[in-house]
Order: C-alpha cells, then structure tokens, then sequence
C-alpha cells in the first residue's frame, strides 16, 4: 500500500514538472531569433513578391506559427503526448519519421557503453577494495583519476588518431561503411566495427568514476561489524564479500549509476558528433544550427522524460537492493 501512494504521489510529481520544463523550453526555443519559416522556404531570389507571401502563409499554417503562443503551445503539447512531435523544417518531414533511426543508434551507443563499463568496473571496484593500499589498487586509482579527468574530446580525438589513423583498425566516422550493401551477420560486423571507437570514448569516464565509487562504497561495507561476524562464523571470502558486503554497498552506487546514465545519454551528444555517429546527439545539434525547433523540442524532452523517470527508478531500485528502505518513509 506504501508503495502504491508513493508511485502516485512520483507521478503527480513528474507529470507536474514535466509541464513546466515544457512550458519554459517552448517559450525560450520560441525566443530565439530566426524564422522557422523562412528558414523552410529557403532561397528566395527567384520567387516573385505575391508567390513567396503565398507560400509564407501556407508554410506558417502547417508549422502553426501564425497563432498565438498559448495557442502554439496548447497544441504542440497535445500533439506531444498523442506521438506527434511536430513537423521537421529541416527534413520537410513528421519528426516521428526522422527520429526512428538517430534514437536507435544513440540507443546502441549507450547501451553497449553501459554493458562495458559495469562489466569492468563493478569487478574492478571490487578487487581494489578487497586489496587497498596494494600495488595493484594504487596503480587502477591512477589510472581512474586520468581516464575521469581527461575530457572526453580529447580522448576521441587520440583515439581516432591512434586506432583509426595510425593503426587503422576502425573506421575513423560514421555508423557504416559508404556503399557497403550488406545484410545479416555483416551488416552488423560492419556496424560494430564503426561503433568500437566511440564505445571505447564514453566508457573510458565511467570506468574511472563508477570503479571509484564502487571502492568506496565496499571498503565502507568491509569495515562494519556484521562483516567481522560473518568472517567468525566461517563463511567463506567470497560468500562474505559478494553477498553480504556488496549487498550493502549498492545503494550509493545505485544513485551514482542512476546519474551517469541519464548524463550518458547528454553527453553522447559530442562523441556522436565527433564520429559522425548519426544518434539523437548530432540531430539535436543539426536542429539547433537549422533553427529546426520541432527536432529540438523533441530530443530535449526526451532528456527530460529520461531525467525524471531516472528519479523513480533509482528510489524503487533502493527497496530491491536493500528491503529496509521504504519508498512511503
């Protein structure tokens, strides 16, 4: 019952700010300079005076910008939430068409970054902790200081001159081989080839960070007294590190986690432009070039939905990782 009145009340909450972040990012996107329109109708030096007024006029009714802007709004909200994201000046299309294939390849990026990082360094946490202050921990804190303290550019870019320049053994850019016609199996070959490098950039951030914080949080849990009495008992290491200590670990490193995915997300936006990797990141950017305010709209809200629901699953994570945490408390 506790947990019910707390997803509702998560709800009310979510569906109140998700208003409000809407109604400010719709009014500042409607603040800046530039004319969607003109911007759609393109090149006008040959159009005689009477036929450009008439293709303003037809161009605004479809973009809904020769309405009021509560108006404007009231129905690009409701399109919204009905899965109609508006219409793209840049690609003269429905934005539900143009987005399909960039959020499938930002969400590949992602996906294979976060199967990467935790991979290593969940384990790697672990190991340290279990032997602080050795050789081994010394050397992995380091090299965790420099992989989260480099900024990610300057990773991608010695990357691509290292594995793709010198090396060449990945492509330097984009999601596939130009005019490679492939299906199955090596279409995908092809595609993993292309995505290794920009993998490799955003984990190298949270290798360092998530290794870190998954160290602090087991030699916290090493040093607590029901750690002592297990070991008393006899059970074995591993039985004691594993299910007991980690166990209890978990809960800060689920709201460290929680973040960097939701910032994973944000900031794949310049890996993705700095390897032509075409996701939601460098669309987002085209649109903000193109003054394309519907694609805009559209990825910045799906940054906000992800945001905000990233908060309700990290509280309902906390109840499974550790059952003395009650969500109506």
């Amino acid at each position: 019952m506790g947990k019910g009145r707390y997803l509702v009340k998560r709800l009310i909450y979510i569906v109140f700010v998700f208003f409000i972040i809407s109604i400010l990012m719709f009014c500042i996107y409607k603040a800046t300079p530039g004319d969607p329109v003109r911007m759609m109708i393109g090149d006008t030096g040959n159009i005689e005076p009477e036929r450009y007024q008439t293709m303003y006029d037809q161009y605004a009714e479809l973009l809904g910008v020769n309405k009021p802007l509560y108006v404007q709004y009231g129905v690009w909200i409701s399109n919204m939430l009905r899965g109609n994201f508006g219409y793209s000046t840049q690609y003269k299309r429905q934005v539900i068409y143009v987005i399909g294939t960039p959020m499938l390849n930002t969400l590949k990026l992602n996906i294979f970054s976060m199967l990467v990082v935790f991979m290593i360094s969940v384990p790697l946490g672990i190991a340290t902790a279990v032997k602080k202050n050795s050789v081994f921990d010394k050397a992995v804190q380091v090299l965790t200081i420099v992989g989260y303290s480099i900024p990610s550019f300057v990773i991608a870019l010695l990357a691509i001159f290292v594995f793709a320049i010198k090396l060449k053994w990945f492509p330097v850019g984009g999601v596939r081989t130009a005019g490679l016609e492939a299906e199955g199996l090596a279409d995908a070959l092809d595609v993993g080839r292309h995505m290794v490098l920009p993998v490799l950039v955003m984990s190298v951030g949270g290798l360092g960070s998530i290794t870190r914080y998954v160290r602090a949080s087991m030699i916290d849990a090493l040093r607590m007294d029901y750690i002592k009495t297990a070991r008393a008992k006899g059970l074995k290491e591993k039985v004691v590190i594993y299910v007991h200590a980690f166990r209890n670990a978990l809960i800060p490193i689920v709201t460290v986690t929680t973040w960097w995915i939701i910032g994973l997300f944000g900031g794949s936006v310049v890996i993705e432009s700095l390897f032509s990797w075409r996701g939601l990141g460098s669309m987002l950017l085209d649109g903000l070039m193109q003054r394309d305010f519907s694609i805009v709209l559209a990825m910045q809200m799906f940054y906000v939905v992800l945001s905000l629901a990233g908060n309700v699953i990290m509280d309902i994570a906390y109840t499974i990782v550790d059952p003395r945490v009650r969500l109506d408390s």
